[in-house]
């Protein structure tokens, strides 16, 4: 058996492992594995962590912030596209020409689709074989949304809850990091805003309220939300694991392809079940009546503790804003 440490010293750095060098040459003897060998293996082990620079993290966060304050993906558009072609009222119908006209104005003349350009959400995932250099990853995205909010020329919305002095440059971003298999890095921008953000709700139901209450409350949330949050609205539903987890979930949910159900068979009937409720409302286009309320419903569930049932319900507005890219 070889010397307890041999392991881990096989993954140091070269200049660390030099520090060892004279325990481990005491210790080769009584090894399989040489110390010329241990030389021959950290150039190569060195060359599978693939480097990525924070300047191309800052570069990239900077493009996709103003790529997804000026379009909205073609699923969003094929969405409302669809909701002109079912909506009942005549108000409803004219509502959404004139929202899909303010995409293509948007799109083709290089302006924000709306006048709230968001609080930066940032979904990072990063592989565990990446080794990111040249700085610190957080301020390396925060200077791209800084960068991104003025060369786009998009408004600077973000303050001090306290004093409501604005920081002038829509910093800092909110930012969700997870480690992932592999060795690359995915960047997905969310400038959210906050008329679908303050109408969104979490509550820690009981467990005896089951998948009636989880029903009741998130459509009571879309009801209380009214014509509030810009509808027709995407849905995104978190149900599970502890209040900060649903939350999570909840934002997530908004990031799947407009309309994709949940893989889960039950979780998909309830999600077609819930838009149905939702429709049914009548709220309609920016809340003066009609069918079509919500484009889409898209929940996430984790399992839970037995004494729990958190839900969190996230509303996104009509401009479900989002942009990724992958290094």
């Amino acid at each position: 058996m070889g010397h307890p440490h041999t392991k881990l010293r096989l993954y140091f750095p070269y200049k660390t492992a030099r520090i060892y060098i004279s325990q481990f040459t005491r210790f080769e003897r009584r090894t399989a594995f040489s110390f010329s060998d241990f030389q021959k293996f950290l150039p190569l082990r060195r060359k599978t962590m693939k480097e990525i620079h924070v300047s191309e993290i800052t570069d990239t966060v900077a493009r996709l912030c103003i790529e997804a304050c000026y379009n909205v993906g073609d699923d969003v558009k094929a969405l409302l596209e669809k909701a002109k072609r079912q909506e009942a009222s005549p108000h409803g119908k004219n509502i959404l020409d004139q929202l899909l006209e303010n995409l293509r104005i948007a799109h083709e003349l290089k302006l924000p689709i709306c006048q709230d350009t968001g609080m930066a959400v940032v979904f990072l995932e990063i592989g565990q074989d990446v080794h990111i250099v040249g700085g610190d990853l957080y301020e390396a995205v925060h200077e791209g949304v800084r960068r991104g909010y003025r060369e786009g020329y998009l408004r600077k919305s973000v303050l001090s809850p306290i004093t409501r002095v604005n920081t002038g440059d829509n910093t800092p971003a909110i930012i969700h990091t997870e480690i992932v298999p592999g060795d690359k890095v995915k960047i997905t921008v969310v400038p959210k805003g906050f008329g679908s953000e303050n109408m969104s709700q979490l509550k820690m139901l009981k467990p005896s309220d089951g998948l009636e209450g989880i029903k009741g409350f998130i459509l009571q949330t879309v009801i209380d939300a009214g014509g509030n949050p810009c509808p027709p609205i995407i849905v995104g539903v978190g149900i599970g694991g502890t209040m900060e987890k649903a939350a999570y979930m909840a934002k997530k949910a908004l990031l799947r392809p407009a309309g994709q159900h949940s893989p889960d068979s039950l979780v998909a009937q309830l999600e077609e079940e819930m838009l149905q409720a939702i429709n049914n409302t009548g709220i309609g286009p920016q809340g003066l009546g009609g069918t079509v309320t919500a484009l889409a419903v898209h929940i996430e569930t984790y399992p839970t503790h037995i004494a729990g049932l958190p839900v969190a319900v996230n509303i996104q507005c009509h401009a479900a804003r989002h942009k990724e890219a992958l290094l």
